[in-house]
């Protein structure tokens, strides 16, 4: 029998339900930090990397930076010549 003590594993979880998760640990990420225990903590900051990693792997297009966001971008955006990688 699976362990599912700490939640689905991620990669069995359908594309909503891993948004839905993903969203629902960012709103609790501050109060984890602030008032729960040291293996809250940590079994918090395993299922969060767990998902994160999981939603990167399935949805990169989702998690690909604003282009306004990135050096190029904002140089770009301000009428700034893009020159290499920086």
């Amino acid at each position: 029998m699976t362990d599912r003590s700490h939640g689905i594993p991620p990669a069995e979880l359908d594309d909503d339900a891993l948004r839905r998760e993903m969203t629902h640990l960012h709103e609790t990420r501050h109060d984890t930090v602030l008032g729960g225990s040291e293996d809250a903590l940590e079994a918090h900051t395993r299922r969060m990397l767990e998902l994160e990693n999981e939603f990167l792997h399935r949805l990169p297009a989702e998690a690909a930076p604003d282009p306004r966001r990135t050096r190029a971008g904002s140089r770009e955006a301000a009428g700034q010549p893009v020159t290499g990688s920086g």
